[in-house]
């Protein structure tokens, strides 16, 4: 009789087990130094080796040639827990076995010596099925065992187990196995099945596992039934996906608002059968690859993608702002959870990816924010024509605070030696007068500055403690010092900053005007006499009187 895969590949020792060093390095130094716990509670999600390694335990407590802290896989208590045929090791199925009257007769049956073996060993699987009644039947047990007798707790909801069961337990927390483990496994196995998996199907197949060992092995097994040359595609065709080019087809219609074009890629996806809430989680799945790409340096670690699907992907996310992104991630999971209700899929589906197509049909606060922005991008400044200036009025006795001063050179160093858009002379402090009415804070100023630090650590020293402002299409930047203010006038410079607000904002800005701050004043000093000193600056004659004394 033809055996499954996960059953005939499953790890005979601690050694063979992928993915959970933080249990079986443990246990195994435990079994070497002899202090064995009377009961161990192993704790994670599903396939991840909560069974395989309690039956190593089991193993390797009463084996009678033991390795290293492995069983020998070889002696008769070894072969006969493997195969079933040694009763001292009792595995039960908890969601099966979760009565008072069934913890009664374990409770019985644990006084009693084991018959071949050290231990006997109970191993509890989806031990929080048990009732309220069975637990308290199974903590005095618990508690105080007979010396013969070991417990192994499996689950994978810890958190519904009473406290006071959990207290009496060695407790193991299994994690999610890494893709990169399990396509090295999957490798390993098709090998030995004379078998050929193509790199990226393996990758492809850990991804899907979501950590579980034993999902993957499963979907191989169901690859291999189709073909013993298992690539990408056949990965695909097993597991019913819609493909990666299909994503990418509708994600591009999605930013590009093409409504007509997704619908027709929906249309046609469903007439080949594929499920839509699986489509609709799939495209979650690629908006949420976008998102780590636009916010992390390097995501190929976390999406364990192949290069070639990791740089498109990349191409693809930094032309979409991250309000796009995070507004279709909120969508489509509110989709999600409309078809887990029952609603009919392919509808839900279609009025979503329509609302991500068209933001102006979504009142969402999400859908709002890409609007504002969408206007902000697409809206650049109107230019503004020089207007003669009329000669002011002359005053009577015009008083030296009254005449108009002409401008300092300090001002003249505000624009940029190369202005993002010339205006006329006249009209430069009214427009920068303007931008600074209309700008708000930049949020991800302080992200944008690190990666200036990582790209040049003395211009991230120079812009410490500055500040950023967006105002429609630009970004306006205070200096805080002299030497960041004279950085922002170099060409290569500016550029640098420009890649780097793309990077993190999805959007192309301009540099707009610049002004330095304002050195401050020094305290205490006298008014008239810095009254006086810039009037001499600015030209205008100054005549000091001494008040006389009365007498």
């Amino acid at each position: 009789m033809y055996q499954v895969l996960y059953r005939k590949w499953r790890p005979k020792k601690f050694s063979e087990v992928v993915g959970q060093p933080q249990v079986t390095v443990t246990l195994k130094n435990e079994l070497k130094s002899g202090r064995i716990a009377h009961a161990y509670l192993f704790t994670g999600s599903r396939g991840t080796g909560k069974t395989t390694c309690a039956k190593i335990l089991a193993k390797a407590v009463n084996c009678l040639h033991p390795v290293d802290g492995d069983p020998c896989g070889e002696c008769e208590i070894c072969r006969g827990i493997d195969d079933g045929s040694v009763l001292d090791v009792v595995e039960i199925d908890a969601a099966s076995n979760n009565g008072v009257e069934n913890i009664r007769t374990l409770r019985e049956e644990a006084n009693f010596t084991p018959t071949v073996t050290k231990y006997r060993v109970y191993i509890i699987d989806e031990v929080h099925m048990l009732s309220i009644g069975a637990f308290n039947a199974l903590l005095k047990t618990l508690e105080e065992p007979p010396a013969h007798v070991i417990f192994i707790l499996a689950t994978t909801e810890v958190h519904k187990l009473p406290a006071t069961i959990r207290s009496r337990c060695q407790r193991f927390d299994f994690h999610h196995i890494a893709p990169q483990d399990i396509a090295g496994r999957l490798t390993y196995v098709a090998q030995q099945e004379q078998a050929s998996l193509d790199p990226q199907a393996a990758l492809l197949i850990a991804r899907l596992s979501d950590g579980a060992m034993r999902d993957a092995l499963s979907l191989l097994d169901q690859c291999l039934g189709r073909s013993k040359t298992v690539t990408e595609q056949v990965v695909t065709e097993a597991a019913g996906l819609v493909g990666r080019e299909p994503l990418f087809a509708l994600s591009g219609a999605i930013a590009a608002g093409d409504s007509a074009r997704a619908l027709e890629l929906i249309d046609r996806l469903y007439r080949e059968s594929k499920d839509m809430a699986r489509l609709c989680e799939e495209l979650s799945s690629h908006f949420r690859g976008m998102m780590l790409i636009k916010l992390m340096k390097d995501a190929r670690e976390m999406l364990a993608v192949p290069e070639a699907e990791y740089a498109r992907l990349k191409k693809q996310a930094l032309s979409v702002p991250l309000s796009a992104v995070l507004h279709g991630m909120e969508t489509l999971q509110g989709a999600l959870e409309q078809m887990a209700r029952g609603a009919d899929r392919r509808t839900v589906f279609e009025l979503a990816v329509l609302r991500l197509c068209s933001p102006k049909l979504d009142s969402s606060p999400a859908a709002l924010l890409r609007r504002v922005e969408a206007l902000e991008q697409g809206a650049p400044a109107r230019p503004r024509q020089a207007v003669p200036r009329k000669a002011p009025a002359q005053p009577p006795s015009p008083a030296p605070e009254q005449r108009e001063a002409p401008r300092r050179e300090a001002e003249k160093a505000e624009e940029p030696e190369k202005a993002v858009s010339p205006a006329p002379p006249g009209n430069a402090e009214d427009k920068f007068t303007r931008l600074q009415k209309s700008a708000q804070k930049l949020a991800e100023w302080p992200e944008i500055l690190q990666i200036i630090r990582q790209t040049s650590p003395s211009a991230g020293a120079a812009f410490s403690g500055s500040s950023a402002y967006v105002s429609g299409s630009y970004v306006l930047i205070d200096a805080p010092n002299e030497i960041a203010f004279q950085l922002l006038r170099r060409p290569e410079q500016r550029d640098r900053m420009r890649a780097a607000i793309q990077r993190v904002t999805g959007r192309a800005f301009n540099l707009g005007p610049y002004r330095k701050k304002a050195a401050p004043k020094a305290e205490g000093g006298d008014p008239l006499a810095q009254l006086a000193a810039d009037a001499r600056k600015a030209g205008i004659k100054v005549e000091e009187k001494q008040e006389e004394s009365k007498p």
